[in-house]
């Protein structure tokens, strides 16, 4: 079935408080990110490396990679290739060590080498789209974002939450249905919930406090 062919699920819709509600009693302390960082650059690094990767992985490469490389210019001086070896194992390596060197240039040379706080500036970085930025700027900046990873795209739908299936579009669809102050708790509760339970291919739908509420689970119980 398209996503484009069914309406809002009124069930979902119409108990958004007690599907944040039954959220914050499930993953209550699944409000920030699980990408290891003490700054906002290193968190924008992370990032970038998690794109087809796991977070999991990604910790466990940015320790020595934060410890070689502690600034934006250090990322600069160093070779493509020596950055491409160094996250190698994350995957997709020659596109993401680009994009790490285009973002620190970026950030040196437009910012004067600080990661700047709004998404405008953010979204004009290599390798930087919204979902990185809105990753950056809850995590450091403390600002609300709905943040739209591959969880957050698919549970959505399948909550019947939203009928679109760009990643933009289903942030500003979040937006008007999530108060602004659950927006980044949100967020993250929904990525605990896709890595816990509604899983991409073998879902566990009848141990999901959210069913009475998803129309994919409905539909598929």
């Amino acid at each position: 079935m398209k996503k484009s062919n069914f309406d809002l699920y009124a069930p979902a819709f119409n108990n958004i408080d007690k599907i944040l509600e039954i959220l914050d009693q499930d993953y209550p302390a699944q409000t920030h990110t699980s990408l290891n960082h003490e700054n906002a650059f290193q968190l924008l690094v992370a990032t970038i490396l998690s794109a087809q990767s796991t977070d999991k992985l990604v910790n466990k490469v940015t320790p020595k990679l934060f410890k070689k490389y502690k600034k934006p210019q250090d990322f600069i001086d160093v070779s493509i290739e020596e950055l491409e070896e160094d996250i190698r194992s994350t995957g997709f390596y020659h596109n993401k060590a680009k994009n790490i060197q285009a973002c620190a240039h970026g950030i040196v040379e437009k910012f004067g080498s600080v990661v700047p706080g709004n998404i405008e500036d953010l979204t004009k970085l290599a390798g930087v789209g919204r979902k990185t930025a809105n990753v950056v700027l809850a995590n450091v900046f403390g600002a609300q974002a709905i943040i739209v990873d591959t969880h957050v795209l698919r549970i959505t739908q399948r909550l019947g939450l939203t009928t679109n299936a760009d990643a933009v579009k289903i942030e500003f669809d979040m937006m008007k249905i999530i108060p602004q102050k659950k927006w980044t708790d949100f967020s993250h509760q929904i990525i605990a919930l896709g890595r816990s339970i509604c899983d991409a291919k073998k879902p566990n739908c009848p141990v999901c406090r959210l069913l009475p509420y998803c129309r994919f689970g409905q539909e598929k119980v």
